[in-house]
């Protein structure tokens, strides 16, 4: 049996469901209300170009209120295994990177598969961080400091957009962080992780997510690196990495060999690995020790990034 974290003992009892279509058009019609940052942070909605033959892109700017001069930013990418979720979702969290940072965070909004498959999400995110390095100067952003991050899903179209950014040439991340990122469709044909005990994301979630948005088989030949970023054979002058994941996540193995493959290509990642932490930990017992000391590696690695 899986030894869970003392913290998150209670995990056990989460039955495993998978999310499919039913589950997945139920969860996109229940969005999440936006929050009010309250005071000493503002927010407002920036209408960006989208990509080529793709509508305008959204993105939810949060910005410390107080501050003089330019701020470092972060683009946030929301998880949802590709196939549900919203900016709105992660408003609470945004929020408090910006009161504990001082940075702006702009959360962008992506089109969803199946409806929209590959490349359509790391397109509009793409899309998303172009718009807001273009935005810069009245948002009061250094557009040199400013990182890609997302969690689950997100974390994957993060790294995809660093590499589409770093192939495209046209903006630079100086950092991504990367929190339990889903980066490759082949962990879906490992009959070993089928039976293993995981929560919040399953094998079958896995699997209904990545033919979802690659509209193929997981697995197959001829995968986009820019749609599940572990298929890319050179990472070489990527910016550098935070991944954390917990030892009891089904991106586990996958999310430490992408770390692997970045430090041998010269590209400096950091790597937390909760032992007996699975999922989406840290959203569902965000109060308890284990997900509070989470979250300040990740604080501690924007800050280190961004402010050096």
């Amino acid at each position: 049996m899986s030894v869970f974290h003392p913290d998150l003992a209670l995990g056990r009892f989460i039955p495993p469901i998978s999310i499919g279509p039913r589950l997945s058009e139920l969860a996109r019609r229940g969005k999440p209300k936006p929050l009010d940052p309250g005071p000493g942070v503002t927010v407002q909605d920036l209408v960006v170009p989208g990509p080529p033959d793709g509508p305008p892109v959204s993105l939810r700017v949060f910005r410390p209120a107080g501050a003089t001069g330019t701020v470092p930013a972060l683009l946030w990418i929301h998880g949802g295994g590709l196939v549900l979720g919203s900016p709105e979702q992660d408003d609470r969290a945004n929020i408090e990177f910006v009161r504990e940072l001082g940075i702006a965070v702009a959360a962008v909004k992506y089109r969803l598969a199946p409806r929209d498959p590959a490349p359509a999400a790391v397109e509009d995110a793409y899309a998303g961080l172009r718009g807001l390095v273009a935005h810069a100067g009245e948002l009061g952003i250094d557009a040199s400091r400013t990182a890609v991050g997302g969690a689950s899903a997100g974390g994957g179209l993060a790294a995809a957009v660093a590499l589409l950014a770093h192939d495209r040439g046209e903006v630079r991340p100086a950092f991504q962080l990367l929190v339990y990122p889903m980066l490759d469709d082949r962990t879906v044909t490992r009959t070993d992780l089928r039976s293993l005990t995981v929560r919040m994301w399953t094998a079958k979630s896995n699997r209904y997510g990545w033919t979802s948005y690659l509209g193929a088989e997981p697995g197959s030949a001829g995968v986009s690196p820019y749609a599940a970023p572990a298929r890319r054979e050179d990472l070489t002058g990527l910016p550098p990495a935070w991944i954390g994941v917990g030892s009891l996540d089904l991106f586990h193995d996958e999310d430490l060999e992408y770390a692997r493959r970045l430090e041998a290509a010269g590209v400096a990642c950091d790597v937390r690995v909760v032992p007996g932490a699975f999922h989406g930990f840290d959203g569902l017992f965000p109060r308890t020790d284990v997900a509070l000391g989470f979250r300040l590696d990740q604080v501690r690695a924007l800050r280190k990034a961004l402010f050096g």
